[in-house]
């Protein structure tokens, strides 16, 4: 592994230095190359965490501070990042949750992993990727990624290999992993992507070359891969994500596409509710009456109980939340699996019945919903900033998707597709975490970078105009 990873490192930064934007491809496109973990120096660091020093500090040095001292002898104006005083507010609030933690060891490594680092690709993208030619390069990343995790996926469903866990991998309760850890962190990676890559597609020209045509037909087979994936993995905050995301997107894309949305979400709803079964399991999710959504409330329950005092300014802080949560923590709850009638007072008179419907309930890292994961790690303010630039993410990409339909622009569907992709994973976000994650967060910050480059473009062609 060590030679591996130095005969990598070697390959890495030759790259950097002559294609630094194939060195920021490889990094989108490797995004799982987090769970191939190792030292320097006695200090824990991943692949991804190598990619990502490596990239920045070539760029800091071939391309940043040469422009600096150019920018500084002309004395040019400098122009402001898209989203500066967010990315600020977030990183002095993340890092002072670090001190509320107690500046431990994990606390540090989470703030560098889920914090700086990925805003350091924000930043990297913003300045490699100005180009328009250069957003194509981030979707094929993208792309390679999606495809690499569902044609695992797949294997894995159909031979049952390399599933780690004895229960997933048996065939009646299968539920793949592809590279990652545990089944829901599919989803949570490609959930996300399928947006952005509708996106992608629209954006493509209707009249095409045979080489086209054959994009399309990728496209749209990394679009079924994926679902599939994240169908085997039993997903299912991921599959409402992609729904909602890709119901807005049909509805505000066109006429057309309107018509056709608007007809198959008629048709699934009337299924909806003339088949018993189905109706009856979408009740169950809308409710939480089911054992997760049991279990979701529970750990919602538990951390407003902990988020007290001084707590709901301050949250518990980084990587603090198991042991803030522990005093409150229920080990676990009885649930009515069978739909007895008077189930509480029915389960509390037989020991028998107690511990037949007893399902013990594990502290997990976070509280599986945006806020409330935000609320804990980084505060209440940390996490209303959070949510505010998502939501002004999500505004200034629907703006320069009216914008750009207003220009007759095929771009205005890779804006919507941003705008959709933010919109998943809010709603994957209310009973999951799709950001404490090195992947996730450093997929969340190409999206947003992606959204202020799309703007930048739009105001610059205006401003040419005006002038």
């Amino acid at each position: 592994m060590t030679i591996g990873i130095i005969i990598f490192s070697i390959f890495f930064l030759t790259l950097a230095l002559t294609r630094l934007d194939y060195a920021l491809c490889v990094l989108i496109a490797a995004l799982p190359a987090y769970l191939i973990r190792f030292s320097i120096f006695g200090l824990p660091s991943t692949l991804l965490e190598l990619m990502i020093l490596t990239t920045f500090t070539v760029w800091f040095f071939k391309n940043w501070l040469p422009n600096y001292k150019e920018r500084k002898k002309n004395n040019f104006k400098k122009v402001a990042y898209p989203f500066f005083r967010e990315i600020i507010a977030l990183i002095i609030l993340s890092f002072v949750s670090v001190a509320v933690a107690g500046f431990t060891t994990s606390a540090l490594g989470i703030w560098k992993a889920y914090f700086f680092e990925p805003i350091l690709v924000f930043i990297l993208v913003i300045n490699i990727c100005r180009d328009k030619k250069q957003w194509q390069k981030i979707l094929w990343s993208f792309l390679l990624s999606m495809t690499a995790i569902s044609i695992v996926a797949i294997y894995q469903k159909i031979t049952g290999k390399f599933i780690t866990n004895e229960f997933w991998a048996n065939e009646a309760t299968r539920r793949i992993i592809s590279f990652f850890e545990y089944p829901n962190a599919v989803g949570l990676y490609l959930a996300p992507l399928i947006p952005l890559l509708f996106g992608w597609l629209f954006s493509l020209p209707q009249r095409t070359t045979t080489i086209k045509t054959l994009k399309k037909l990728l496209i749209i087979g990394v679009i079924i891969s994926s679902l599939a994936a994240i169908l085997f993995a039993r997903s299912e905050g991921a599959l409402v994500g992609i729904a909602v995301s890709l119901f807005i997107f049909g509805f505000l894309a066109n006429k057309k596409i309107r018509t056709i949305t608007l007809s198959l979400s008629a048709i699934i709803l009337a299924i909806v509710i003339f088949y018993a079964p189905l109706k009856n399991l979408v009740i169950q999710k809308i409710t939480f009456s089911d054992l997760s959504g049991q279990i979701r409330e529970q750990q919602w329950k538990e951390t407003f109980q902990a988020l007290k005092g001084t707590k709901i300014i301050t949250g518990a802080g980084l990587a603090n939340y198991q042991k803030t949560v522990a005093p409150y923590h229920q080990e676990g709850i009885f649930f009515n699996s069978d739909n007895i009638p008077n189930f509480d007072a029915v389960t509390w008179a037989s020991s028998t019945l107690r511990a037949r419907y007893w399902q013990p309930v594990e502290i997990y890292l976070y509280p599986h919903n945006i806020f409330l994961n935000f609320w804990s790690e980084i505060g209440l303010l940390g996490a209303i900033i959070f949510i505010w630039l998502m939501l002004k993410a999500a505004l200034i990409a629907y703006q320069s998707f009216k914008y750009l339909n207003q220009e007759n622009s095929s771009e205005k569907y890779l804006a919507l597709g941003l705008m959709s992709s933010l919109i998943c994973i809010f709603v994957h976000g209310l009973v999951d975490v799709p950001y404490f994650k090195n992947d996730l967060a450093v997929m969340f910050w190409v999206f947003i970078a992606f959204i202020g480059l799309i703007d930048l473009s739009k105001k610059t062609k205006q401003n040419n105009i005006n002038n």
